[in-house]
């Protein structure tokens, strides 16, 4: 029988130091392991986070460009109505007519065509068919948009809309534009760079429209061109069919090291692509930071090491989500713009019948729901407005609206005023502004009497507060339409000039 081996205290010392360092090392190596794994799925995270906020935004800025196309042709032909409506009998008449409906739709640039291709503006008259190819056409049909370079340099967006049934002095009319300068455009919108994200507008052979940099190897080059070099050349030939047939994609990059993430989108109709690009280095290289700190941290357990790679996606995540609040913010604000300029009056700058529509479905909702118990409404119509337009011009006119909003609005300092038509105008008193009605409106009638004998702007003033029996704001608003009306009529008999008596 052999003999029975001892175990010594140096056996186990020896055993202990073995196991200890052979449990560190397991640990250090699944710790390295799962730090590596966490680093990779964090990469891609990040890169399909990207992809889907840059399509996101790519689609935003491109349904804002849209909304400003679609805005346009509805007030093109509310100012092809406005001058068929007009019984224009000369040139001059015809530019004047042309100049009030830029200024009452906000239309810049806008121009109509008769049927030999002369083009005519608020200033000026020129042929047009060697400059707009699309005069070129005798039938014109539906809304077109082009985009156009003048003189070979200034890139312009180009809207129009057929006219055939429009005549003026006995010469038919073909169609309506307007231009507007891409920078104009680009300008409307946070083009260029910041921080690491960076926006440009293409055409559909990847020229660049705005003139914005994305990043430091596409800059300002063409798209297409500048892509080449780092994708496949099947990708490369994917993205040119996308840019010739208006599609959208996204893809991803690496330059010097740092993962770039492209997104383009169109925009309808027009040939345009907007694009998105985001630099992800900086983030990547925070998680990097964390991941090796993380590591040397972890190496006496694989616990730690978990925690750790939960802890970077936290901060991942929450990175991502204050840079989706504050480009939310952003939008907002763009689009906060965009409603300030739809809903304010271009001439006075108080709000339009657009908002005055928006603030009454407002109010009759409040009405119907019980929710509104003081509530008046004045409605002020200008004394004379077409007189002086016939016998001193436009300006004079437009010179009498803006003194009669402003009457309204000094006297009405505490309601809110609407312009609701060429010589209307609205107010809703609520509050403050509905206490002290009646004073106003003897205030500002008392001055508008002393206007009719120094000649200044009369404004008649009719007013009327919500009964029980209301169930609409109209209801309201009609009775002071008749008010404001018969007020007119002593107004005429004062001696006040009037357009409508």
């Amino acid at each position: 029988m052999s003999p029975k081996k001892r175990i010594t205290s140096k056996t186990i010392v020896l055993t202990a130091i073995i196991g200890s360092l052979l449990v560190m090392g397991m640990v250090t190596i699944n710790a390295a392991r799962s730090a590596r794994q966490a680093s990779i799925a964090t990469d891609e995270a990040v890169s399909a986070v990207s992809s889907f906020y840059l399509e996101a935004m790519a689609a935003r800025r491109s349904q804002i460009i849209t909304n400003l196309i679609n805005n346009s042709f509805d007030q093109m032909e509310k100012a092809v109505s406005f001058i068929a409506d007009k019984n224009v009998g000369s040139l001059e008449e015809l530019r004047s007519s042309l100049g009030t409906a830029k200024s009452l739709l906000g239309l810049n640039r806008f121009a109509l065509v008769d049927e030999d291709n002369v083009v005519y503006t608020q200033y000026t008259t020129y042929t047009g068919g060697s400059r707009y190819a699309f005069l070129s056409d005798d039938h014109l049909e539906g809304r077109i948009i082009n985009t156009v370079s003048l003189y070979g340099s200034s890139k312009q967006l180009c809207l129009a809309i057929p006219t055939t049934d429009l005549s003026i002095m006995g010469k038919r009319y073909k169609a309506c534009f307007v231009l507007f300068d891409i920078d104009d455009i680009v300008d409307l919108l946070p083009f260029g760079d910041q921080g690491n994200t960076y926006y440009a507008l293409y055409s559909s052979n990847g020229t660049n429209l705005s003139g914005a940099e994305l990043g430091p190897i596409i800059s300002k080059q063409n798209f297409l061109d500048a892509i080449k070099g780092v994708v496949s050349e099947d990708l490369w030939e994917e993205h040119c069919q996308n840019f010739a047939n208006g599609r959208g994609a996204a893809f991803s990059f690496t330059f010097n090291k740092a993962e770039e993430t492209v997104c383009y989108a169109p925009i309808a109709h027009t040939g345009w692509e907007v694009t998105v690009l985001i630099r992800e280095s900086v983030i990547q290289d925070q998680i990097r930071d964390i991941s090796n700190k993380n590591l040397e941290d972890s190496t006496n357990q694989l616990v730690f090491a978990i925690v750790s790679v939960l802890t970077l996606t936290i901060v991942l995540l929450l990175e991502f989500r204050q840079l989706s609040k504050e480009q939310l913010e952003e939008e907002q604000q763009v689009s906060n713009a965009f409603r300030n300029m739809a809903n304010t009056d271009a001439l006075t700058g108080v709000r339009n019948k657009h908002a005055y529509t928006e603030h009454e479905a407002a109010i009759n909702r409040q009405i119907q729901a019980g929710a509104l118990q003081k509530l008046a409404v004045a409605v002020g119509d200008i004394n004379g407005l077409k007189h002086v337009n016939d016998s001193q011009g436009h300006a004079a006119g437009d010179q009498l609206i803006k003194d009669a909003c402003s009457l309204i609005c000094e006297c009405f300092s505490h309601g809110a005023v609407f312009r609701i038509g060429g010589d209307e105008f609205a107010v809703i008193l609520q509050g403050r502004g509905y206490d002290t009605m009646l004073d106003v409106v003897d205030e500002l009638n008392r001055k508008v009497e002393e206007n009719i004998r120094t000649g200044a702007v009369v404004v008649s003033i009719g007013y009327s507060v919500l009964g029980q029996g209301d169930r609409q704001l109209r209801d309201d608003f009609e009775r002071a339409d008749q008010m404001m009306y018969e007020r007119k009529k002593e107004l005429k008999a004062m001696g006040a000039t009037t357009s409508r008596l």
